[in-house]
């Protein structure tokens, strides 16, 4: 099969019951932009939270998640259906990167560590295809994985209570508005229910005068996203490490998910998954988006759907980069209000601490192993509590400390344990 041919799945119009339209299948072209759309649609709210709380350009961002994910396909040779949006887990080391500005940080320097995290994550996509995904299963165990992604979204908490406490009526609107739409509504709603929430609180601070449509009124129609150039600093490129970890697991997670829908065997494509994502991630650092990852949304579009053509993410990226030629469409993001972002990041990164527990509990760790409980523990209260050090010019956060502790601590004391016990 070339690279942009299909197969038609039966008539083109329909998926029979108990069957699905693989990988190298299409349906009828309306029908798979139809689905292409969908998609676009459930990466959209998620993909587009990380620009408004971290003050990227929208549209940039979604112009590299667009152009990111054709180079996922082609990287992938059009076997793993996937979207690549934003990453939540580039969030705390913006943040610091940017808090950081008189010290070599800013803006600029953030995009020089999405640069150094693309890098590194495509050079091990690049070592999974030469030796194989077993050194990484070795290296992060669930009781890591779990412990290093509830890190970095508990460690966000001080960010989200700042935009919070901004505007709390706007905020507590926000958050209320997403467990509604959330508990009352089933399927695609559900699953967007953040955005929906946030939508919800932007109006309402709309309505009540308190959004600021200054920058909506000049932005143009149609327009190329800006772009910007990285900066490199050592001190902010080490507190990107712990999101190569995060990246790592959510890649290998959606191969095998993909793999269990489809029953394809596509552990062959892991290191090209791993390798894509770093590509996608370095071209979004050095034109000014955020870094990204495989999106777990889509994956939920496709179980709903049967619908696991490559075809329909060809029609995603490229009407994701269609998008964001409109820089008003950036401009209205970009007037979120903090409390609306206070309300969502409150519900956002709490989520994103859950998801750590929810490794934990689908590996069924044993926390009755004492490593794995003392690593764990300690790791999340050096994360939380955001222990830093400083060492000449280098700055050492909470989570990159955790991180250290989390990975080093458990194979440390696991070997002595190992080694004790025989």
């Amino acid at each position: 099969m070339s690279l942009l041919s299909w197969k038609l799945h039966g008539n083109g119009k329909s998926v029979s019951a108990g069957a699905v339209v693989s990988t190298d299948e299409r349906l009828s072209w309306p029908r798979t932009i139809g689905v292409g759309l969908q998609h676009i649609a459930a990466m959209f709210g998620a993909t587009f939270l990380v620009p408004i709380i971290t003050g990227f350009p929208p549209t940039t961002t979604l112009f590299f998640s667009g152009i990111g994910t054709i180079l996922f396909l082609i990287i992938t040779q059009n076997k793993v259906p996937s979207y690549l949006g934003s990453s939540f887990a580039f969030l705390g080391p913006i943040g610091a990167a940017v808090a950081s500005a008189g010290a070599g940080g800013g803006m600029a320097a953030a995009l020089g560590g999405i640069v150094f995290t693309g890098v590194v994550l495509a050079l091990v996509g690049v070592a999974v295809r030469a030796a194989g995904i077993g050194w990484v299963n070795w290296l992060l165990p669930p009781v890591v994985t779990g412990t290093i992604v509830m890190v970095i979204g508990f460690n966000l908490a001080g960010a989200a209570k700042g935009n919070f406490t901004k505007d709390p009526l706007i905020a507590i609107i926000t958050l209320a508005s997403i467990g509604l739409i959330g508990a009352i509504s089933r399927g695609f709603m559900s699953r967007i229910s953040i955005f929906l929430g946030l939508v919800v609180g932007y109006v309402v601070a709309y309505i009540m005068g308190d959004v600021d449509t200054k920058g909506i009124s000049a932005a143009a129609w149609f327009d190329t996203p800006s772009f910007t150039t990285p900066t490199f600093s050592m001190n902010v490129m080490i507190l990107f490490l712990p999101v190569v970890l995060v990246l790592i697991a959510e890649n290998v997670g959606h191969v095998k998910a993909v793999a269990a829908m489809t029953g394809k065997d596509l552990d062959d494509q892991m290191g090209n998954a791993l390798m894509a994502d770093g590509v996608a991630t370095t071209l979004a650092g050095f034109g000014g988006g955020s870094g990204t990852t495989t999106y777990a949304e889509n994956i939920g579009v496709m179980a709903a759907t049967k619908v696991y053509s490559t075809a329909a993410y060809w029609i995603a990226g490229v009407g994701a980069v269609l998008l964001s030629l409109s820089p008003k469409f950036g401009a209205v993001l970009s007037a979120t209000p903090a409390g609306a972002l206070g309300g969502v990041s409150t519900a956002l990164f709490g989520m994103i601490g859950i998801l750590g527990a929810r490794i934990w509990i689908e590996s069924r760790v044993d926390f009755s192993n004492s490593t794995n409980l003392l690593v764990a523990a300690s790791a999340l209260i050096i994360g939380i509590a955001d222990y830093s050090w400083t060492r000449g010019d280098y700055t050492f956060t909470g989570i990159v400390n955790s991180t250290l502790v989390a990975v080093i601590g458990y194979r440390v004391l696991n070997a002595i344990s190992e080694a004790r016990s025989k």
